[in-house]
């Protein structure tokens, strides 16, 4: 029988799995779909969301909360960069000094609806969703024993 604890865990892991889906279909939406090329900083992000989408679900399924730790690194990481990203898009500052960085722009926009919300942001959005998640599983198996 499953404590209630236990439940929230795994409620919180599927979460953030389901969050990790989404990002990973909503990218492959924009450029199998719409054809959007990415840039280098979405690739960088994609490489950091995709493999989030299957080690969520393996954990999910085993019910291995220590994969909180990991999955808290990999969206940390992808946090810093959409943010970084988002920056360069919207902040005159930062879009001055953005690098080139290869055949499409950092800087594009292939979308901008409401005029704030760009792919980074939504990047941005599952990587801080993601990270505040595993944050809270750490939290609650903190002095668990995660053999």
């Amino acid at each position: 029988m499953e404590s209630k604890s236990e439940k929230t865990q795994e409620n919180f892991l599927f979460f953030a799995w389901a969050i990790s889906v989404v990002a990973t279909l909503g990218s492959l939406y924009f450029s199998e779909i719409k054809q959007f090329e990415p840039c280098e900083l979405c690739w960088y992000q994609r490489i950091l969301m995709y493999p989030l989408t299957i080690l969520l679900g393996i954990a999910l399924v085993k019910k291995n909360y220590g994969i909180a730790l990991y999955s808290a690194v990999f969206s940390g990481i992808g946090f810093c960069l959409s943010f970084y990203h988002y920056l360069i898009q919207k902040v005159p500052f930062f879009t001055s000094g953005a690098p080139a960085c290869g055949r499409v722009p950092c800087t594009g926009q292939y979308i901008n609806w409401f005029g704030f919300v760009t792919i980074p942001f939504l990047a941005l959005i599952s990587f801080i969703l993601i990270f505040s998640i595993s944050l809270l599983l750490l939290r609650m198996t903190k002095g668990v024993d995660r053999r």
